[in-house]
């Protein structure tokens, strides 16, 4: 997924008996799968939660745009440019979904943008890798998104309604992103040069880790999942969507011809699971702090975007305001004739 380490400002999942009536009704529910929606009553930190997570989640695919676009007009192939420009319009497209789930809770576009922009809301450790090479935009599509979808096709069934549709269409498109960024792959690799061979393992070299990273730490490092499950804003812990991830992309990797970085991945037939080796935690929690090999540059460019885009919101602003006095007027002369 592209939000890690949600807070939820509990430090313990509340027994049922300490609950309030409205609170018992509340999780009573969730219990029975109903969709909690924007005029539902709620406890502030579900809410708080979700405008967390949601945010987190629009951040990623707006900020995610980056490393794409700095292949774009490097595309080998006009068909290979036109793949990409119409992914990063996807990506910007689903930025926009999440930020208008996220304002049914009752924030607002400016203050998310605001908390990014001023570094206290985060974005998804991933994006703050460089794309070296044109393999990386293969790499991207079949390993960055493929480790989003699995957890993403959950959230279509996430307890908030809003959140829960907007990921419908979010999932179909990522999955033809993953297709996509597959294919890239297997055609430099079967009809590539030894030089391009090359390359595509080296994209995975570089971003294999940083991948399985996207889940979030271990569950025992993570005190936040346990709430945001009885919730059911997740379906599933951090450790066993990652198990799901490995085991689903081995076999794909083996048809590429290609390798992990990994000298402790081997298949287990007594858990019917991938064992795979440790995480370097210390490179994730580093990259999550703003000390990431693009963190500094993924922000700025961010923050100049949006300001160099002041005058579209402005004239955006003055032609609403200006057809909504043409309305006004007229409606005013029909009532007087």
């Amino acid at each position: 997924m592209y939000a890690q380490m949600v807070e939820t400002d509990v430090k313990q999942i509340k027994d049922r008996a300490d609950m309030d009536a409205q609170e018992a009704a509340f999780m009573q529910q969730i219990d029975i799968e109903n969709k909690i929606e924007p005029q539902s009553w709620m406890p502030d930190a579900y809410r708080k939660t979700l405008v967390r997570q949601i945010s987190q989640h629009a951040h990623s695919e707006i900020i995610g745009m980056q490393p794409e676009g700095n292949w774009l007009t490097r595309a080998p192939t006009l068909k290979r440019k036109l793949q990409l420009a119409a992914k990063i319009q996807d990506e910007c497209g689903h930025g926009l979904y999440l930020y208008s789930a996220a304002e049914t809770l009752g924030t607002s576009r400016s203050q998310m943008l605001d908390d990014l922009h001023t570094g206290k809301a985060k974005y998804s450790s991933i994006f703050n890798y460089p794309t070296l090479s044109w393999a990386d935009i293969g790499a991207v599509g079949w390993l960055v998104d493929g480790a989003a979808i699995v957890n993403q096709v959950m959230l279509q069934r996430t307890s908030y309604g809003p959140y829960a549709r907007a990921m419908v269409r979010i999932c179909k498109e990522e999955s033809f992103h993953q297709r996509q960024g597959y294919e890239l792959l297997l055609t430099m690799m079967k009809q590539g040069t030894q030089a391009q061979k090359d390359m595509v393992q080296d994209s995975i070299n570089r971003l294999w880790w940083p991948s399985l990273m996207m889940f979030g730490p271990t569950d025992d490092e993570s005190p936040n999942s346990a709430q945001s499950m009885a919730w059911k804003i997740k379906r599933k812990g951090n450790d066993e969507i990652r198990q799901q991830f490995i085991d689903q992309t081995i076999p794909q990797l083996e048809v590429l011809g290609c390798t992990v970085p990994d000298p402790d991945l081997k298949w287990n037939e007594a858990t019917g699971h991938y064992d795979y080796g440790t995480i370097d935690w210390t490179e994730f929690f580093a990259v999550i702090k703003g000390n990431g090999p693009c963190n500094k540059q993924r922000l700025a460019r961010k923050v100049q975007a949006h300001e160099n885009g002041a005058w579209v919101r402005e004239a955006a602003i003055a032609y609403a305001d200006k057809q909504a006095n043409i309305k006004s007027q007229q409606s005013n002369t029909n009532k007087v004739a």
